[in-house]
């Protein structure tokens, strides 16, 4: 049992610096890669739409923060959730400082409220639903406050990010079924 603790803890400990190192690898990949565009930049995610280029990243957040839930439950889920929108704001330029910090914090929610409740029953149907709604509100929200146009980019910014959540879904359902990387809820108070 002690084992196992430990393991999960270091899993835990593991996800949020990944959580953290997304957050701002999506920030300055936005300043810097891709097509310039009014606020930001964009990159192709397939079908012929472009997003934000810090889509991809963005995207593995959610999933991310869902493991520090999963891992250590959800006090600390919800506090990466605010180290989260703080690092969104710090790293942000000054144009997307509010942009990238609110939208962080309204959709890291959004996923945490659906997550919390259905991870219990199931844990890649939890990343899956949680992650495609937060998605949609991340993608809504951020390309409206940061004043990129959504006729260019919510598509594709919704499809980049669903590109990610199927992959965070099909990883959750590989570690549910493997004993060495099984992470149950409770073992934190999740």
């Amino acid at each position: 049992m002690v084992r196992d603790s430990r393991k999960v803890t270091v899993l835990g400990a593991l996800a949020f610096l990944l959580f953290c190192g997304t957050i701002v690898g999506a920030n300055w990949m936005i300043a810097h890669v891709g097509q310039p565009v009014p606020g930001g930049h964009l990159l192709p995610v397939g079908f012929g739409l472009k997003a934000p280029s810090g889509v991809y990243l963005a995207g593995a957040a959610f999933i991310a923060r869902d493991f520090v839930q999963r891992a250590l439950g959800p006090k600390y889920g919800f506090a990466a959730i605010v180290v989260g929108a703080l690092i969104s704001v710090l790293v942000s330029s000054p144009t997307l400082a509010l942009a990238s910090g609110l939208t962080f914090l309204v959709s890291e929610s959004t996923d945490f409220l659906i997550f919390t409740p259905l991870q219990k029953k199931s844990f890649p149907g939890a990343v899956l639903l949680a992650g495609v709604v937060s998605d949609v509100v991340d993608s809504y929200l951020f390309l409206t406050l940061a004043h990129i146009p959504l006729q260019i980019a919510f598509l594709g910014q919704v499809l980049g990010k669903t590109w990610v959540t199927l992959l965070g879904a099909g990883v959750s359902y590989l570690m549910r079924r493997s004993s060495f990387l099984s992470i149950s809820p409770g073992v934190r108070g999740a």
